[in-house]
């Protein structure tokens, strides 16, 4: 099929922006996915019904099927969210989910300290964003709950701890994919100095968006500073008001155990929570490993930790830990002799729970197909060329590669187009200033795919919170915007001085400014009113 090519038009952003312009207005994520879906169609095949007709379908098949089998990534992907759903359900029959809050609440005395257990749960599970997201969310949802803290702010503990975290470790997910286009970023342009580890090692501590999205979570968490559309959120979840999924916060709210029409067992421990929630992060650890081995070594490589999560296969591994996470889960309701038609009854309350997230995601997968066939991500990094100061470019790339990841609805697309570009931008202008590009690429793509109502990690953490996706974006955007703006200062100064350390402490002190700004902000807008 011959594709119309807007790579160096500006068409190429009309489809994206107007499902996420769509989005933002109506709040109804599917109309406007679709609607930017079917406009890329069109464009694409220069308005012919026919011609945009199979297009939709063969793109429709390729969520399913792709090289003439199953589509492995996206079918584990989405066989791990029901898994995922079906242990949450089966955590709320066995009375686990109730006993751990009941327990948190004698361990943890205030909204202050459940914040801060969630933020340093995201921290800890960094192996994947989508598994810490899912993960921790379940693990956090219901101390959350009973401290009154809405679920906006506990999807955007999540956002901001996941992919911040993933970014900065070697031994994640993120960290082998990236790890691996830096390694032939380095062998293009003859840098020997750096190994592809180092190198990344090296550009971590540049990746300000990261370290300061991270740092903002802690520091709004522990002085409980709620900006912009999160106040009304909070406000609502303080009077016991939709603070679960379920649009907007004025509707009634449920109990989850009502929400999911789950009778909780009486009989429930704290183990029946903890001990499937570790099974399941220690199996998908052992799993990552071990699939990443089997690569090697059909390779005929050595094994390597970094060199077995750099050929890991994610999906496979998200799989076979939530169904070792799923038995662990079923012990306890055994054990508590819960009759079988209870038990059938949730796992399908508990898979049908995700049905919403995964229409949603692969309404997310197609438009990002579509949006990949449209060439948006070429047409943007076009504009990065020209007469333009070296010591701007990492600066112009963070905000390039924001507003590409925006669009898209990927970081990971984002890496594989603009790390290059990069490289190249660097390599023709100066060398020495290709780690702060790089790391102005890597913090804009997770500045973007936070900010983007389209990005499946952002959908994902919304899910994780069982908050309404629409009211995660809107109430999130604050807070990515201001770390947004000292990460600019930050790689404005570092593209001036090529000094990390003096870049750091002006990024330092923009965000000390900030933070500053936020307090004052708060306490003009309302003082926090305690509910035990």
């Amino acid at each position: 099929m011959n594709l119309v090519d807007y790579s160096h038009s500006l068409v190429s952003i009309i489809p994206p922006v107007v499902a996420l312009v769509l989005a933002i207005l109506s709040r109804r994520v599917l109309l406007s996915l679709g609607a930017g879906i079917l406009l890329g169609a069109l464009y694409l095949n220069d308005f012919s019904f026919n011609h945009s007709a199979s297009y939709l379908g063969g793109t429709i098949k390729g969520l399913f099927i792709s090289d003439g089998g199953v589509n492995t990534w996206n079918m584990s992907i989405v066989l791990f969210l029901i898994i995922l759903g079906m242990m949450t359900a089966l955590l709320t029959l066995s009375g686990g989910t109730r006993a751990f809050a009941e327990w948190a609440q004698t361990k943890i005395k205030s909204k202050r300290g459940a914040k801060l257990l969630a933020a340093f749960l995201g921290v800890f599970i960094f192996v994947d964003d989508y598994f810490n997201s899912l993960a921790v969310g379940s693990i956090s949802r219901p101390v959350t709950d009973r401290f009154y803290i809405s679920r906006s702010k506990l999807a955007y503990i999540l956002d901001s701890t996941a992919a911040p975290m993933c970014v900065l470790m070697p031994a994640s997910s993120w960290g082998a994919y990236i790890i691996t286009l830096i390694g032939g970023i380095l062998v293009t342009h003859g840098v020997t100095e750096y190994t592809p580890l180092s190198a990344f090692l090296t550009l971590a501590p540049m990746n300000f968006y990261a370290i300061f999205a991270l740092a903002m979570v802690f520091v709004v968490s522990w002085f409980q500073w709620d900006i912009g559309p999160m106040k009304k959120h909070e406000m609502a979840a303080m009077h016991g008001r939709g603070f679960y999924e379920g649009g907007d916060v004025d509707e009634q709210a449920k109990d989850l155990t009502e929400e999911l029409e789950i009778t909780e067992s009486e009989k429930g421990k704290v183990g029946d929570l903890v001990w499937p929630i570790i099974i399941l992060i220690t199996a998908t650890f052992f799993f990552m490993i071990f699939t990443g081995y089997q690569a090697l070594a059909a390779d005929g490589k050595a094994f390597a930790i970094l060199g077995a999560f750099e050929n890991t296969d994610v999906g496979k591994s998200l799989c076979l830990g939530g169904l070792f996470g799923l038995v662990a889960a079923i012990i306890p309701v055994c054990r508590q002799r819960i009759v079988f038609k209870e038990i059938a009854r949730t796992l399908w309350i508990g898979a049908k729970s995700m049905f919403g997230a995964i229409l949603i995601l692969l309404f997310a997968w197609a438009i990002g197909s579509v949006i990949g066939d449209m060439n948006t991500g070429r047409y943007l990094s076009t504009l990065v060329q020209g007469n333009i100061s070296p010591m701007l470019l990492p600066m112009i790339l963070f905000i390039l590669s924001g507003a590409m990841a925006f669009s898209t609805g990927t970081s990971w697309g984002t890496f594989g187009i603009m790390l290059p570009i990069a490289g190249d931008l660097a390599g023709a202008t100066d060398i020495a200033l290709m780690l702060p590009m790089l790391a102005g690429v890597l913090a804009g793509s997770v500045f973007g795919d936070h900010c983007s109502p389209i990005s499946d990690t952002t959908i994902l953490s919304s899910t994780g919170a069982r908050c309404h996706h629409i009211d995660h974006v809107a109430t999130q955007l604050p807070y990515a915007m201001s770390v947004a703006f000292v990460s600019m200062i930050g790689y404005l100064v570092l593209g001036m001085t090529d000094s990390l350390p003096v870049a750091f402490i002006a990024a330092i002190t923009t965000f000390i400014m900030v933070c500053v700004f936020f307090a004052w902000l708060s306490r003009r807008t309302y003082q926090p009113i305690v509910k035990s």
